[in-house]
């Protein structure tokens, strides 16, 4: 629950928000990519990225549906007639 003093917005839990330390692991980990000229890898790499991809963005999709009926049951239950 949001705390008292803030205003709710049922999409805040979306905003993806990363440490300072999670961007540089990023940066450091595309650099090496961009850097990487060995082909084999870069397409096994990139298999592996497309299977993932596809994989987290079925389970992502599923996610929000649930929480988005979880949702609407717990907020029709909470609605005064």
């Amino acid at each position: 629950m949001p705390p008292k003093n803030k205003p709710s917005n049922s999409f805040d839990w979306m905003v993806v928000e990363q440490s300072l330390e999670e961007e540089l692991r990023l940066e450091r980990n595309t650099r090496f990519i961009e850097d990487c000229e060995n082909l084999d890898v870069l397409s096994q790499l990139c298999v592996s990225l497309m299977r993932t991809q596809a994989h987290q963005s079925k389970l992502l999709k599923q996610a929000v549906g649930h929480i988005a009926l979880i949702e609407a049951v717990f907020y029709g239950a909470t609605q005064k007639p």
